[in-house]
């Protein structure tokens, strides 16, 4: 009688279908196979979500708007303009979140001729932020008696066209159900109040990661919108891979 050796091994060690040891703590943690687990599709639509309407709102550029629009301002005027700013944005972009397709519908426009057109919209912003067009936005300055609040922070610089676009898209009412919409709504509300926490700190960020720090940052995000663009553009044209179900 022979006697193999890998025995005790191979009986404390599971093999995968390609011959592969798997570690016993993997096994224990995870009672299916690891290529068998799903993810889940509200995980993936949520982060998709919060980084579309994260590069559209672009906190990190109206971080740098606010510190130069706000320089000479006390500290309590700083957060109430940031406050008034952020709860302005919201309202805007719930409302574009909430009747933006009704309007739209109104006048004849179909959701995915807007899908094409807001993707390609949102590629030019992504594009912008990546060859650092959006660099000239600190030089901006309101007209005498402006509230800055209004212009140029809740609009252009945090609800801005790619912002709003971005909210109608995937808020879609013919390809997302009511508590999908809701959880878009949520991560909408998220990403403001980050922007909102990040201009209070807005002195604070760029004293750590710099004007050039913050360049580098738009940039990458720039390089992320283009990329959620191209994927809005295609899958509304239902090329290839990105047919819906195709998954």
């Amino acid at each position: 009688m022979s006697l193999n050796p890998s025995a005790p091994f191979d009986a404390f060690h599971p093999r995968t279908a390609n011959g592969s040891f798997v570690s016993p703590l993997i096994c224990g943690l995870f009672k299916t196979p690891i290529a068998d687990l799903p993810m889940s599709p509200l995980l993936i639509k949520i982060s998709k979500d919060f980084a579309t309407l994260f590069t559209t709102i672009n906190p990190i550029a109206t971080l740098a708007l606010f510190a130069g629009l706000t320089a000479s301002f006390t500290r309590a005027e700083r957060h109430w303009t940031a406050l008034r700013a952020c709860t302005y944005a919201t309202i805007i972009l719930m409302a574009a979140m909430t009747v933006g397709q009704v309007v739209l519908d109104a006048i004849g426009i179909h959701m995915h001729s807007l899908k094409v057109a807001g993707g390609i919209i949102l590629f030019l912003f992504g594009v912008q932020m990546l060859f650092g067009k959006m660099d000239d936005k600190p030089g901006r300055s309101p007209e005498e008696g402006r509230d800055l609040a209004v212009f140029p922070l809740a609009v252009p610089s945090i609800a801005g066209g790619g912002a709003i676009m971005a909210a109608i898209v995937l808020t879609d009412n013919d390809v997302y159900t009511v508590p999908q919409r809701l959880e878009t709504g949520v991560v909408l509300l998220v990403v403001l109040f980050l922007t909102y926490l990040l201009l209070l700190f807005s002195d604070a960020i760029l004293r750590v990661i710099g004007r050039q720090g913050a360049s580098v940052l738009v940039r990458v995000m720039g390089l992320i919108l283009c990329s959620l663009a191209v994927e809005i553009v295609l899958t509304a044209l239902g090329i290839g891979g990105w047919t819906p179900g195709a998954h």
